[in-house]
Formats: C-alpha cells, sequence, structure tokens
C-alpha cells in the first residue's frame, strides 16, 4: 500500500466553488460510466458533484490516509452514495485486473511526478471504449507560489498534457476552461504573489467570474482559460 500526505491546505476552501464543479462537471457527466475510479479523491469534493445517478462502482482511491478517514466517514454518514468505496494508495496498489468504465483526475494529474506514467497505466485500467478524464490547471507562465505551496509539479498547455496521454485511447475533447478566471490567476502570478486565495476571493471568482466565462468560453472556443479540460477514449 502506497501512503502519502497531501501537503495542500485548499481542498476545504475550493469546496465553495459551486459555480466551477457545477460548469467542468456540465462538460464530463456524460462520459462518466457505471463503474469509475477517481484518482485523489481527496476529502470528496468530487465525488459528492459526480457520483449521482446510475453509477454501479465508485472506487475514491487516496493515498493520504487521513484524508481517506474522512472519505470514509462520508460514506458511513450517507454524504456520499453508498456505491462509493475507499482505497488507501496509488494505481499501484490495484489488482492488473481492476477494470473501469472511466477514470477521472481533477486537478490531481499536476501533482504526480512522473505524470507519462501515471497515465499509462491508468489506461491499462480503462475497458474498452472507457474514457480517461482530466482537468488540470493550464499554462506554466501562470505557475505562482500557490501552485508550489500546494505541492504542483506544473501547469499543462494542450501540447505538454497531449504528449503524455498514451496512443492507446483517442482524444474527444481537449479544451481550455474559464477565461476570466485566466485574468485572477494573471493578477496574482503579476501582482498579488499569493501562496492562498482568501474564502472571499475563492468566493467572487466563483459567483462571478465563472458564471461569465461559462458564457464567454464558448464564444472564444474554448481557445483560453486557467484550466485545461481533456477526454480521451480508449480504442477499441
Amino acid at each position: 500500500m502506497t501512503n502519502l500526505s497531501y501537503i495542500g491546505s485548499e481542498l476545504k476552501l475550493f469546496r465553495e466553488a459551486y459555480n466551477w464543479k457545477a460548469y467542468w462537471s456540465s462538460l464530463i457527466r456524460a462520459y462518466i460510466g457505471a463503474e469509475v475510479l477517481e484518482v485523489g479523491a481527496g476529502i470528496g469534493g468530487t465525488t459528492e458533484v459526480l457520483c449521482k445517478g446510475d453509477r454501479k462502482r465508485w472506487v475514491c482511491l487516496e493515498p493520504d490516509p487521513m484524508l481517506a478517514s474522512i472519505l470514509n466517514c462520508s460514506i458511513i454518514k450517507d454524504y456520499l452514495s453508498e456505491c462509493c468505496e475507499v482505497k488507501i494508495g496509488t494505481l499501484l496498489d490495484l489488482d492488473r485486473e481492476d477494470m473501469f468504465n472511466s477514470i477521472i483526475y481533477i486537478d490531481v494529474l499536476e501533482h504526480i511526478k512522473n505524470d507519462r506514467a501515471e497515465t499509462r497505466l491508468a489506461a491499462s485500467h480503462l475497458r474498452d471504449g472507457g474514457f480517461l478524464i482530466v482537468l488540470v490547471p493550464s499554462h506554466q507562465w501562470l505557475f505562482t507560489p500557490f501552485d508550489r505551496a500546494i505541492g504542483h509539479y506544473r501547469r499543462y498547455n494542450k501540447k505538454m498534457l497531449s504528449a503524455i496521454i498514451p496512443e492507446t485511447v483517442e482524444c474527444v475533447s481537449l479544451r481550455y476552461l474559464d477565461s476570466i478566471g485566466l485574468l485572477a490567476s494573471l493578477g496574482n502570478r503579476l501582482i498579488l504573489k499569493s501562496k492562498m486565495p482568501s474564502r472571499k476571493q475563492i468566493l467572487f471568482w466563483d459567483r462571478v467570474m465563472v458564471p461569465l466565462s461559462r458564457k464567454l468560453d464558448p464564444l472564444f472556443q474554448y481557445s483560453l482559460g486557467k484550466s485545461l479540460l481533456g477526454i480521451w477514449r480508449k480504442q477499441v
């Protein structure tokens, strides 16, 4: 079993970003299958949003035992669906025969040093026709003390992310999200240089900027934004 301690402290803060979660989840919900592996499930913020409807099995894979215990408590208290189960560790701790319809990384891949090896291993646990779904922060030139403080190794552009995805999966969609939020990130990068946004800043971004981005991103053809969302399908 692989145990790791998560150094970030932003999970509870971003749990209140309801508009942002509603935005990106609306773009991936159609690709969430009956049996799902969520890598780096944290405290269950993503699980709570996505694990709804006709899900048969949802594995919350989390290497930090303390966060895993929070997930288990959430299941016991019925905050999360009864189809959820928690596994402490990483992909290396899965059985080779353990296969899924969908594998998701929501703001997780940037925390993994060897991201190329990670995505190749993830693809090996996808059933034929299954989907690999990745949401990451975009643009290395936006890398700030905040990124470093929460354990990010990098931010991505389309070329970087595409380069680490194995050939066994084909791209369905690859687009930037949150064009207005890009301005906020740039302001932090150039002016504030903050290691951690305040709750007030998070709420302003989520309540004001995200709704604007949701309207403008399609007009910009998803060509700019502070996040990058990719969806790949395993070839049959």
